[in-house]
């Protein structure tokens, strides 16, 4: 649901860009007392005509307006004495002005062949822009807007240097059949016919309502104290924001009332410096050094004035009573306490236990993990099993007994050697076997 004064029901090429609220909604209709129309085109380009015929227009209505040579299609913008005021404002010489008429409201035949020749600029700007590399032009063609009648277009161009572009406007005269005219812009001008949003948040001033380009010198962000940060102050044209001088009057007009320098206060405990300034609420920042204290005091530009008097009379004022106060806390929402368990971190676990399952019963034990478990415990059952003393056999074959019955001392080996299926209990020593068998 929008507002009466929003206007974004419109024909031309980015109405989002150019639909901005409508200040003007509510005064009467003033066309009968001046026969000058404003009229815009593509982008922000805007000019002013005569309605001699006396033709009843509305604001947004599409028209045929004469231009040289041919015709062109535009929209109402302004009429009536708004429009009066705003060629006074605008043109600096209007004695100088070339005025043309307007024809008629555009028909359905005009605003069919308006949309043929609007539908070819992308596909010429393309091929413009490798034409002019082709003859090595330091120059970008930055947009194209063709005539209502499609007769004529208009190439506009950023350079820093003079260019020599005859030989390019033959080119484009023989490529694309129509008639050509070169229009050098700036950065900003070019942001301004794209469009963009800014820092803000908001829609380009230069793409909205803002016409005249005057040069922005970072000399204006030093004097409202804001910080040279070349990429903060830049906008989306590569130069300083135009906004930088918006409000540089009202601080030129404050700094009036301040010194021309604020020069450091001798105190009755040292040597206080300035280091900070807010100059709409005409406040000083004085600190002194670390060796003293580097405390922070905050003064008062009348006060400023009359501890700098006392210096010059050879007196030490004090700053007792200038404390910079506690910065209070606004816009807090209340979300409550959070427990302080949330931010304790857990305790880690054994990670040599994790495998570990507790003692169940043996009939509870599934039949597949039997095997694991019994190796398990073989293994622990090895460990803590001392150490068998065996007695050391001379294995001299002169002391050596001869055994006819291998098949004999094969099983009692056997008897003897461990299962490995299950755990070994702990029998003793091995008995000692040195006599042979009768």
């Amino acid at each position: 649901m929008g507002c009466s004064g929003c206007n974004t029901n419109n024909d031309l090429d980015r109405p989002a860009m150019l639909g901005v609220y409508d200040w003007l909604n509510d005064i009467p209709d003033t066309t009968n007392e001046s026969n000058i129309v404003e009229i815009r085109f593509k982008g922000t380009r805007k000019e002013f005509f005569l309605n001699e015929e006396g033709i009843h227009l509305k604001r947004d209505e599409l028209v045929v307006v004469s231009c040289s040579p041919g015709h062109d299609v535009g929209a109402v913008s302004l009429t009536g004495k708004l429009a009066e005021l705003q060629f006074k404002r605008k043109v600096k010489k209007p004695e100088r002005y070339e005025w043309n008429k307007i024809y008629r409201k555009a028909t359905p035949t005009d605003v069919i062949k308006w949309e043929e020749a609007k539908a070819r600029e992308n596909k010429v700007m393309i091929r413009a822009r490798q034409l002019a590399n082709e003859l090595n032009l330091n120059m970008k063609i930055g947009d194209v807007e063709f005539r209502g009648d499609n007769n004529k277009a208009i190439f506009y161009y950023i350079a820093d240097d003079r260019v020599d572009f005859r030989e390019l406007i033959k080119l484009y005269a023989r490529e694309f059949a129509i008639k050509i005219e070169m229009k050098q812009i700036g950065a900003r001008q070019e942001a301004g016919r794209i469009g963009g949003i800014g820092s803000c948040g908001r829609a380009l001033c230069c793409s909205t309502w803002r016409t005249d380009f005057s040069s922005v010198t970072s000399d204006a962000a030093i004097k409202q104290g804001l910080s040279p940060n070349a990429e903060k102050m830049a906008g989306r044209c590569g130069k300083l924001k135009c906004c930088l001088t918006y409000e540089l009057d009202h601080y030129l007009e404050a700094l009036e009332d301040f010194p021309h320098e604020l020069l450091a206060i001798e105190t009755d405990k040292g040597l206080a410096r300035h280091f900070k300034t807010d100059i709409l609420q005409k406040k000083v920042w004085y600190s002194y050094s670390q060796s003293d204290g580097g405390r922070v005091f905050v003064l008062d530009l009348e006060d400023v004035k009359k501890f700098l008097n006392m210096n010059k009379r050879g007196q030490k004022p004090s700053f007792e009573g200038y404390t910079e106060p506690e910065a209070k806390k606004e816009n807090m929402m209340n979300v409550g306490e959070l427990d302080q368990k949330y931010f304790d971190k857990p305790a880690k676990k054994n990670r040599n236990n994790r495998n570990r399952r507790p003692n169940r019963p043996q009939g509870d034990r599934p039949q597949e993990n039997r095997s694991q478990e019994a190796k398990v415990q073989e293994v622990r059952i090895q460990e803590t099993k001392p150490q068998e003393t065996r007695p050391v056999v001379n294995k001299s074959s002169e002391n050596k007994p001869t055994d006819n019955r291998p098949n004999e001392n094969r099983q009692q080996r056997n008897r003897l050697r461990p299962n490995r299926n299950r755990p070994q209990v702990n029998k003793g020593p091995r008995p000692e076997n040195t006599a042979p068998k009768e």
